[in-house]
Formats: structure tokens, sequence, C-alpha cells
């Protein structure tokens, strides 16, 4: 079965976590990606371990590097430069995230190489653009901290980060949705184009409910622990063992859960008879809850909840999580070259991912690409 970007070559020149994981995506719906790399040393995160597989390499590359070429050139050097142009002249997509600024010094910006590409889609990820924010490292951390996701995120007083770098992920999303955004416009009219993305709009586009409440009504939203500002009850509860989540988000599955939880007139309670009313006296609503909640196990609620209805689950590690998904059948886990990962998120009638080759060793490919781009075009 054909692949959704089988012909489609990306010259990738990006490190870390946010355009590999754009160019994985790419990669898994057939897209032929070769990583460009530091000969020696390879992508940052070859390094960033622990943990480690079994052959010494570190997970985290791992997560954002199958189904690619590795290809180690030095750009400084005056030869690996030319190779570097010659991948980018023919590519279809590039895709870095250098400083602004980095590519055009090499010889290998948009303008520069659009000249003998015309056709090319170049996507430039920046941490905060190509402006004033320039010489800002794009580190998801950074992002996260001066973007206003740390001040939403954890109990008041205390910004946390996310534990994962979703800022990152964020924007390697957006950077994949531009980069086939251009290809459609491509295919229409011939025309490539730069893709330009950044972690901070990333991030602000992110923040969705959150930036419109401070853009339309000017309300600075502020860290609430595991509460929503606009919905109750829609946190974490203590039921008799441990936690467990309820995300009651309208009034009709409010009724749900006070009628399965034997206390149907807490409904009728003039205080929680609407959202926006369960939201003023949140705090006498989650007593309540509490109170009803800690006479039975985590697991009972849940079974008891979900068949009324009500939006339920525990908190579930990382482990647990994989195993619900593998229970609801939603083929969450591959394996590709002996290596287990999360599998492509996107499911396709027509044009399935597809997992040929586990993440390369640094240079892996290099002697083949190396003659490949010797050699002229037919």
């Amino acid at each position: 079965m054909s692949a959704a970007l089988n012909g489609l070559l990306v010259a990738d020149f990006s490190r870390v976590l946010a355009g590999p994981y754009a160019t994985m995506l790419l990669a898994d719906l057939g897209a032929d990606v070769v990583k460009v790399e530091r000969p020696g040393v390879g992508d940052d995160t070859r390094a960033w371990g622990p943990p480690f597989a079994p052959d010494g390499t570190a997970t985290y590359f791992l997560s954002v590097n199958r189904n690619k070429r590795s290809l180690a050139l030095d750009l400084r050097d005056a030869q690996d430069a030319a190779l570097a142009r010659e991948l980018i002249r023919r590519a279809d997509v590039v895709v870095e995230n250098f400083l602004p600024g980095t590519m055009e010094r090499l010889g290998l910006g948009y303008e520069q190489m659009r000249e003998q590409n015309p056709g090319v889609v170049y996507c430039s990820i920046t941490g905060f653009g190509d402006g004033p924010g320039a010489s800002l490292p794009g580190y998801d951390l950074l992002a996260q901290a001066v973007g206003g996701l740390m001040s939403v995120t954890g109990e008041p007083e205390h910004p946390t980060k996310a534990g994962v770098a979703l800022v990152d992920v964020i924007t390697g999303l957006h950077a994949a949705f531009g980069i086939l955004a251009a290809l459609r416009h491509r295919d229409a009219t011939g025309e490539g184009q730069r893709v330009s993305v950044s972690l901070l709009t990333s991030l602000l586009s992110g923040l969705v409910n959150h930036s419109s409440a401070y853009l339309t009504a000017g309300v600075v939203p502020r860290a609430m622990g595991n509460r929503h500002p606009s919905i109750a009850p829609y946190e974490v509860f203590d039921a008799a063992d441990r936690p467990l989540v309820i995300a009651a988000g309208n009034d009709r599955q409010f009724h749900s859960l006070c009628t399965a939880l034997g206390a149907a007139t807490l409904a009728a309670d003039a205080r929680f008879t609407t959202n926006a009313s369960r939201v003023a006296h949140r705090g006498a609503l989650v007593d309540a809850l509490n109170a009803l909640l800690g006479a039975r196990p985590a697991e009972e609620w849940v079974a008891v909840l979900t068949e009324a209805g009500v939006p339920c689950g525990p908190i579930n590690d990382v482990a647990g999580a994989f195993a619900l998904a593998e229970e609801l059948g939603l083929g969450a886990e591959v394996e590709v070259g002996g290596i287990r990962q999360a599998a492509h998120p996107v499911r396709f009638s027509g044009t399935p991912a597809a997992y040929h080759a586990p993440p390369p060793a640094l240079d892996g490919d290099g002697s083949a690409l190396r003659e490949w781009l010797d050699q002229p075009l037919r």
C-alpha cells in the first residue's frame, strides 16, 4: 500500500526535539528523510541519557528519529557544505532549527537556495523568531517559563513545568502542518515558500482558552493545580485508596455524577445547579464530593461512574497508559528494528504509517548518500 508522502525528499538539518519530531511524522508517512548531523557527535539527544537502550543509544534520540537516514557533514567544510547544498537542491522540504542567520552564513539559507530550487518548502524553527529574539536560545524549559505555561501549571505560588517538553512537541506539530500546507500550495502553483514557526508563538496558540481569557476579557490566568478555571467538577478527587479524576463538563454529566454517588439532592442545591455556580462554590462542592468518594476504592468508582456516563478515570503512570491503549485496541505501540516505540498517532484508512527502519546510527547512510549526491541527476 502506497504511503501518502512517498517520493518526497526531506533534508533535515534540525536536532533535539521540535524539528526531529516533525520530520519523523513525515517519515512515518513515506517521506525520505535525510538527517544531517555533526561528524563524531551527531544530534545532541544521542547523549541525553539515562535511560539508554541496550545498545547504548539514548532513548530520547530513539523517540523521534526512526525511518530516517543519517549523513554526517561538517557544514563549515567547503566540500561537505557543497554536498549540503546539493542535498537542498534536490529536496522537496528543508527543515532547520539553527539560530537565525546560521544557515545564511553557511550559504544554505532560503533566499540563497531557492534560486537553485524554486519549489523548495523551507521550514525554519526558532525559539523566538528571527527579529529581536533571534539570539535567544530555543530551549523548551525557557519557552515554558517566559511563554506563560509555567504560570498556569502546578500549584499557586509554585510555577511548574509540564512533565514533557510540550512546547517542542506542539511546535513540531505546527511545523509538520505548515510544511504540508506549503506542499499543497506548491502542488497547485509550483511555487515553494519559507515556513517559519517559533516556540513562543506555538505556545501562545496552544494556551487556547488561557490566551483567549487574557486577550478577550483581560483576565491573566493563574496556576490552579489540578482545577479548571471555567469548569467544575473537573479535577482530582480522593477515593478510599487513591486519587481519581472526574471531568463533568456539563450539567447533565453533573446530575449523573450525583445520582451515581447516591446524592441526587446535591444536584438540586442552588449552589451547584449550573456550571457557573459550581465554579463559584467550588470549595464546598469538592468537599461534598470527596466525602462521598472516600467511601469506596477508586477502581469501583471508575466502574460505577463510567457506567453512568460520567467522564472519569484513574491517574495512570506511563506504563498504565500504554496498557490502557492496548486494552482499547488503539495500536499505540510498534516495534521497529527490535525497539519498542510509540506509534504514529494518526490512522489512515488508505495510506497508513509505515515503520521500515529504526533510528539510524550516526552517518550510518553516509557512504551511499555521498555517492548519490556526487552523481549528476538524470
